[in-house]
């Protein structure tokens, strides 16, 4: 076959034509050329994408790995494995080191995207030493697969890993990705002895939370209505759910990036775009379903019903689900360029749960968050940039989040500079330094307000009422005439799902694609760089770009004011049950009696022991005290107190140091007085311990740079006390 372009080519080929003629020319041969190479790019995405759909596991890890426990051989099978991955050539692991679990999130895509790329979550995690192990997924779930089985399932995975890891100093840690984050929290809140530190990046868990102009996808299931839909969807699909509506519904967040953005920028830069958009469509079109029962719980539950921030979902042998249980450091990040799991979502959670500050510290709970300016959601998780600052530092200082006192922290990263004082003791690019806040910090940044909480909840029980409306008059009749086939045309004909099909070698239309674009490589004549037909071109698509963002702005306030008019009516909310008074709209958890007698026997235990130890638990007394006053812990005190005990030859463990560290904050936080002066008592008569101990607290006390102010009077207070031996 011809190329089309080639009358063009001889054309421009000729001199007579005046130089505007030429350009235009130019341009129409580029433009001719760069479409038909378009086209075969998305041609090469459908082959991509059946041959990804023809394995028994899709995914997109870029790591070798072997299979350690499949989770459809357990007593409740669910379409879960555990995977060990392999490390890169030159990359060497430490058996003590604690290993990392990567699991992805099951929400219409395939598995692979925590281990998608060298720089990413695995990528950094094995670099730092870490053993490695990713929780990935099959397209389609096991009959009668629910939520619980998963739980248990990642319960069971979590026991393999620890015990091929009896060396390991520390459980591991678990990083749960998006839509996983929740779900390995709720491991966590049930089973938190196999869990080291949460890492949950962009993962929602507060689902009302939000702020009025923003974060509009949170009012989608009020104005439908309720979980009816889901039920609906569910049923036309024949008992699965279909991924692709997942992936459409966040499509549907950027209509400028779906409908033109991502294929303008394909096309106008063809010639270098097509591996990279091949690249992350392998993973974008990788769509999975859900069963109805997975589905269902998960927008009754959590979308719509916000229950888990609260303590309310009860599993069905009788367990409450409560995060106030969880005894493992939490690191929440997530990021203000995020319109799926904003940070409102992300860190509501805990103002949801907490009421005072010293609540978290009576849960013995720990919780970081840290908030990027400007990342997308999925930049979380794949972006290199991201994974060489962040995801870098939190796997090299992990054991340094383990030990933090309970309490709520923000992460905060600097760059390391030629000026940077010990800067041999960091070992990236940035210095990671954890600060106190309060929960009115978080106050500040999620901006929980009543008359919100009340709308969300008359959305939920109006979500209760349709279901049920549904389930009575409309389920058996959808459920009668529906089958596989219709859940399989459906399927095809989903916006997100249909151009594979349409652009595949099996529409005959595309037959002949590959080799029209295999002539035009062999003449292309890409247009000059200075040709001003190319900047009409891109003030065109910046028109279409502005003119996409003004309809999704339009429907995104429209959105916004119908929800706000619709479940603000006093009548609707009376309707359904909802009094107008100032009782809260949902469960507010407290501290349970036998959770308040538990803490107060901890508290008269502590302050009865505040003599008892030796001269560690001194020098951890004094360090703690003298780090009260500053900015917050940083990451290269902790190194040097990490050398000081690889030194020591292991003369304390991590989970040890950890066990006193916290009981010294607790000592220190309920009687600081009495804490100081017990100090004497714990030391040695020995001049020469203690004042190797006392060399040991300046040393670390000193890594950070110049010890002033009240640091410095706290150090000599210590010093002092050091040398006044009872």
């Amino acid at each position: 076959m011809t190329d089309p372009s080639q009358f063009l080519t001889t054309l421009s080929t000729q001199q007579t034509l005046p130089a505007v003629a030429q350009q235009a020319v130019d341009y129409w041969i580029d433009g001719w050329q760069r479409t038909i190479l378009f086209w075969d790019v998305l041609r090469q995405r459908s082959d991509q994408y059946y041959a990804q759909k023809a394995k028994a596991v899709p995914h997109v890890l870029s790591f070798e790995h072997e299979l350690v426990l499949d989770g459809r051989t357990l007593e409740r099978p669910v379409n879960y494995g555990l995977v060990r991955v392999k490390p890169p050539e030159g990359v060497v692991i430490n058996p003590k080191k604690r290993p990392f679990v990567v699991v992805d999130p099951r929400a219409g895509h395939g598995p692979g995207i925590g281990g998608f790329k060298a720089d990413s979550e695995l990528g950094v995690a094995m670099r730092a030493g870490h053993p490695c192990y990713f929780v990935g997924f099959s397209p389609d779930p096991m009959p009668g697969q629910t939520i619980e089985d998963i739980m248990r399932a990642e319960a069971k995975f979590l026991e393999k890993v620890i015990e091929l890891h009896p060396q390991a100093e520390g459980k591991p840690c678990v990083i749960g990705n998006c839509q996983a984050g929740w779900a390995v929290l709720m491991v966590a809140a049930t089973r938190p002895e196999l869990f080291g530190p949460l890492i949950i990046p962009g993962s929602p868990l507060s689902y009302w939370a939000g702020v009025e102009g923003e974060n509009p996808m949170r009012y989608t299931g009020g104005l439908y209505g309720g979980s009816w839909l889901t039920a609906l969807t569910s049923d036309l699909g024949a008992g699965k759910f279909d991924g692709a509506h997942l992936v459409e519904n966040f499509e549907n967040l950027n209509p400028a990036n779906t409908l033109w953005t991502k294929n303008y920028d394909l096309w106008s830069k063809v010639d270098t775009e097509g591996p990279r958009f091949l690249e992350f469509e392998k993973w974008w079109g990788g769509h999975v379903n859900l069963n109805a029962e997975e589905m269902q719980w998960i927008v009754d539950q959590l979308f719509v019903g916000n229950r888990l921030a609260t303590a309310e979902i009860v599993t069905s042998d009788g367990v409450r689900i409560d995060l106030r249980n969880i005894r493992s450091p939490i690191l929440c990040f997530c990021s203000k360029g995020d319109n799926i799991t904003p940070p409102q979502q992300a860190l509501g959670w805990i103002v949801d749960l907490y009421q005072k500050d010293d609540d978290i510290r009576a849960c013995a709970q720990t919780i970081v968050y840290a908030i990027h300016e400007s990342i997308g959601h999925l930049g979380i998780f794949v972006s290199g940039g991201v994974a060489k600052k962040e995801h870098q530092e939190f796997s090299s200082n992990i054991d340094l989040i383990d030990v933090l006192p309970p309490g709520l922290y923000e992460a905060v990263m600097t760059p390391k500079t030629a000026d940077t004082a010990h800067a041999d003791l960091v070992s990236g690019d940035w210095i990671v330094r954890f600060e106190p806040r309060t929960l009115d910090d978080l106050r500040a940044i999620v901006q929980p307000d009543p008359e919100n909480e009340r709308r969300f909840a008359t959305a939920r029980r109006v979500s209760e009422i349709n279901l049920g409306l549904y389930r009575t008059l409309f389920q058996p009749f959808v459920q009668a005439f529906a089958s596989t086939q219709t859940a399989e045309w459906l399927h095809k004909l989903n916006p997100s799902e249909l151009p594979f099909e349409l652009f595949s070698d099996r529409n005959p239309l595309m037959r002949q694609v590959a080799q029209l674009a295999e002539q035009v490589r062999g003449q292309r004549r890409p247009a000059s760089p200075d040709n001003p037909l190319l900047q009409v071109q891109a003030m065109i698509s910046d028109g279409i770009i502005a003119a996409l963002d003004g309809y999704r702005d339009l429907r995104d306030r429209s959105m916004e004011q119908i929800f706000l008019a619709i479940y603000s009516a006093p009548l609707l909310q009376a309707l359904v049950g909802l009094r107008a008074s100032d009782e809260p709209p949902r469960r507010r958890p407290g501290l349970e009696p036998e959770e308040i007698a538990f803490v107060q026997q901890r508290i008269a235990e502590l302050k009865a022991r505040l003599a008892e130890g030796g001269w560690r638990e001194a020098a951890i007394r004094g360090l703690v005290y003298i780090g009260m006053a500053g900015a917050g812990v940083d990451e290269r005190a902790f190194e040097v107190l990490r050398q000081m005990r690889a030194a020591s030859h292991g003369e304390m463990t991590l989970a040890e140091f950890k066990q006193v560290l916290r009981e010294q904050f607790f000592a220190l936080l309920l009687d600081r007085d009495g804490a100081l002066a017990a100090i004497p008592k714990m030391l040695p008569a020995d001049a020469a311990v203690r004042a190797e101990a006392l060399g040991k607290i300046r040393q670390v006390v000193s890594a950070v740079g110049e010890v002033s102010g009240e640091r410095a009077e706290r150090l000599a207070q210590i010093e002092k006390l050091f040398q006044a031996v009872e």
